[in-house]
């Protein structure tokens, strides 16, 4: 079984390289399922019905979220009913949408869940190792797969190597920069982050002058989203359908 994960899409540019990739990487590779980060997918923060549906539409299964998850209260509207999409199980309000989806794919039931890390990160009110146990003693499934949106690389790491046999893979996600520590842990496929998809000369996505004015100008932005060529991020996951763990995993980048 091999399995996309795809890095967070940022706006519009972010969006069309996917719509350009996706086709020939489903052709190349026989994917079996996509999943993908979306909280940064409308124009930088959030996500809305439209761009939902439009993310489905490219042939993306599943939707993962982040810190943004709530930044457009147009996701109120949908959330409860959009069973393509999970967010972070440990982020304010959790009244709103699920955490963990399951779906059955070749006769597996595959498990998609979505946490934050708590270092430097805003909102978070539980440990992500806690909400992850609770998941594993409650949901049934075969696979376990889930999407790990934090700031630092040594929490994502170290969840990979708490839950080592018991997941499938563990995805990072939020930073925007592709990391090179794929492994496999046990059975378990890990990457401290995928990358973004989204404007190549930019800053993590976004405008280069706006960050350059801020940094060394010390001047107020706003939240300007770069435009131009946009790069593509992402990894493969191979899952051995007889053990339900990981074999393989190998990062995706495709620059313009």
């Amino acid at each position: 079984m091999k399995i996309l994960f795809i890095g967070d899409i940022v706006g519009s540019v972010g969006r069309e390289v996917v719509r350009t990739h996706l086709p020939f990487l489903k052709e190349r590779y026989e994917l079996d399922l996509v999943i993908a980060n979306g909280e940064n997918a409308a124009h930088g923060k959030g996500i809305t019905a439209k761009i939902y549906r439009q993310l489905v539409n490219m042939g993306i299964d599943m939707i993962t979220m982040g810190n943004h998850t709530f930044a457009k209260n147009d996701l109120l509207t949908f959330i409860d009913s959009a069973d393509h999409l999970v967010r972070p199980a440990n982020l304010e309000p959790r009244r709103y949408g699920k955490a963990t989806r399951v779906l059955t794919l070749k006769g597996k039931k595959i498990a998609v869940s979505n946490v934050c890390g708590e270092v430097f990160m805003n909102g978070v009110i539980a440990s992500p190792f806690a909400c992850m146990r609770e998941i594993l003693d409650t949901v049934d499934a075969d696979i376990h797969l889930v999407d790990f949106h934090g700031e630092a690389t040594s929490e994502k790491i170290a969840f990979a190597y708490a839950f080592a046999g018991e997941v499938a893979a563990v995805v990072g996600t939020h930073t925007h920069v592709q990391t090179a520590d794929e492994r496999v842990i046990e059975g378990t496929a890990a990457i401290s982050d995928l990358g973004m998809c989204g404007a190549y000369r930019s800053v993590l996505g976004r405008d280069v002058e706006e960050i350059l004015a801020r940094f060394v100008h010390g001047e107020k932005t706003r939240y300007t989203i770069a435009e131009g060529a946009g790069i593509f991020c992402g990894a493969i996951v191979t899952i051995d359908e007889e053990s339900n763990q990981a074999t393989a995993i190998e990062r995706i980048q495709i620059r313009p």
